[in-house]
């Protein structure tokens, strides 16, 4: 068995979805090959992962490839974790927008720099296809992990040609543990769930704590008495108390995909919390990516000595990737929740869209759970999404510069913001910034440099609403933030395939 990891040098992340793989003892007789365009972090990872095979006396295979299809030759199961430009093609997604108002928090799945960040990866998401198709193994898994997980998933599945594709997110897990917390439960796994919905904005429709069904106020009322979530999730309490469910994403997140929360200055402090980028914060993502890319690069020697300790202490996680390839490989049923084709998974969303909702894996792939209907608060809002999503992807394969501004103007933040001169003009600024990730747009980018030097739009020099300047490694040092993120040995903005 193979399996490559195209943006491994996403160093922290990597690690630990091998570990994962390596944790199981049916999947250690395997070859991983590990393919990323910075050699630098590359080699990192490929020393670090070397170090825990070899002192654990592994039988796995490693190898680092600087050609994609090399990586890709005879793989059963292909994962992908790349972040088309890296941090800087990404602050462009946050700083543009903010000079015409638009204050998101991550970016990355829709408002306008996720839009734009699908733009980026939907034309080298096509290019792992066409090598998975041409050089994999018959009836390889592609494992997405990179967001805009719906956007890029939807791309592989209708334009890249590859059936066997799953998009992988942790959105869901995450929220089962907090709501674990706000009803008392001693163990996550005392409260049981249905989740669907789209990715980023999924609901969990029923929730079972020891049994018992937990009503939509039951919950609201435990999350507003708790001392913490009672002020870190204010938007996600408001959604639940007026739609009746709970989503998945977190306040920040959940605050950009929306008309009504960030749309104000004035008002987008009252709803969101600065203890935790997370939370809401103006460009919090990029900031803690920043820093720790920035912390990780001085940090690596410790990392290396750290690297080798024995499997037998390590937990392995609730990340899906090493769970679907067990399932696969041994036929272990695994439960878990996946972005995919709707077709009539959940009726009342439209059937062409990616959803992410409850399937199995066994050893004959994967199932998923038919039937399932939203409330219709939830329904609308995904609705709207996915019609900005539809219209990106196409943008994204044709290079239809009418249709990516049009995707723009129907995001729900961006509308409630922009009008369409401003619209128009941002994705014109955007389309310029990110030229050399936009291949498909070759032809209009000249255009677009021309309309901007005749722009009319007047813009502000604006650090949004709720900024956090980003910190040094010394300063981290002295805060003690440096152990928080040696603790999380993540370093997602590596990702540049």
């Amino acid at each position: 068995m193979k399996i490559a990891i195209i943006g491994a040098g996403s160093v922290g992340f990597t690690r630990k979805l091998v570990r994962d793989l390596l944790k199981v003892a049916a999947l250690q007789d395997c070859a991983i090959a590990l393919h990323d365009i910075n050699p630098v972090n590359l080699d990192m990872v490929a020393q670090i992962i070397s170090k825990d095979i070899t002192a654990n006396h592994l039988p796995t295979r490693l190898s680092t490839h600087a050609v994609r299809r090399e990586a890709i030759q005879d793989a059963n199961y292909v994962i992908c974790c790349v972040r088309i430009g890296g941090l800087p093609a990404f602050a462009t997604d946050i700083e543009i927008p903010l000079t015409y108002g638009v204050d998101q928090c991550v970016g990355d799945t829709i408002c306008a720099g996720g839009i734009m960040y699908g733009q980026r990866s939907i034309p080298a998401i096509l290019d792992f296809c066409r090598d998975i198709r041409e050089v994999a193994a018959p009836g390889a898994w592609f494992l997405n992990y990179a967001n805009p997980m719906a956007m890029n998933t939807w791309a592989a599945i209708d334009h890249g040609g590859v059936a066997n594709t799953i998009g992988l997110c942790h959105g869901v897990q995450n929220g089962w543990r907090q709501i674990a917390d706000v009803l008392g439960a001693e163990r996550p796994e005392d409260v049981e769930y249905i989740c669907t919905g789209i990715n980023h904005q999924t609901w969990y429709t029923d929730i079972r704590f020891q049994g018992r069904k937990v009503s939509p106020q039951e919950l609201a009322d435990a999350f507003a008495r708790h001392p913490i979530h009672s002020q870190t999730e204010k938007v996600r309490i408001d959604v639940l108390r007026r739609f009746g469910a709970y989503s998945t994403e977190s306040n920040g997140h959940l605050s950009e995909y929306l008309p009504w929360y960030r749309k104000r200055p004035d008002e987008i402090n009252r709803w969101i919390d600065l203890s935790n980028w997370i939370n809401g914060e103006t460009g919090g993502y990029l900031r803690v990516c920043t820093e720790r890319r920035d912390w990780f690069e001085t940090d690596f020697p410790r990392w290396l000595a750290e690297a080798g300790a024995p499997l037998s202490e390590y937990a392995r996680t609730d990340e899906h990737c090493s769970h679907i390839v067990e399932a696969l490989e041994t036929g272990r049923v695994y439960r878990g929740h996946f972005n995919v084709k709707n077709n009539g998974l959940i009726t009342n969303l439209p059937t062409d869209c990616i959803v992410e909702t409850t399937g199995f894996v066994d050893r004959f792939g994967l199932n998923m759970v038919a039937g399932q209907k939203l409330p219709l608060g939830c329904a609308a809002t995904c609705t709207t999404s996915v019609s900005v999503q539809r219209m990106a992807v196409q943008a994204a394969v044709t290079g239809d510069v009418d249709l990516l501004k049009l995707a723009v103007l129907h995001d729900p933040l961006v509308g409630a913001v922009c009008n369409p001169d401003e619209v128009w003009q941002m994705v014109d600024e955007m389309l310029v910034a990110c030229a050399e990730w936009l291949p498909q747009y070759a032809d209009a980018v000249p255009k677009a440099r021309e309309r901007l030097s005749r722009g009319r739009v007047a813009t502000r020099a604006w650090s949004g609403a709720a900024r956090l300047p980003v910190r040094g490694v010394e300063e981290l040092r002295a805060s003690g933030s440096d152990k928080v993120l040696q603790a999380e040995k993540i370093v997602s903005a590596s990702q540049t395939d």
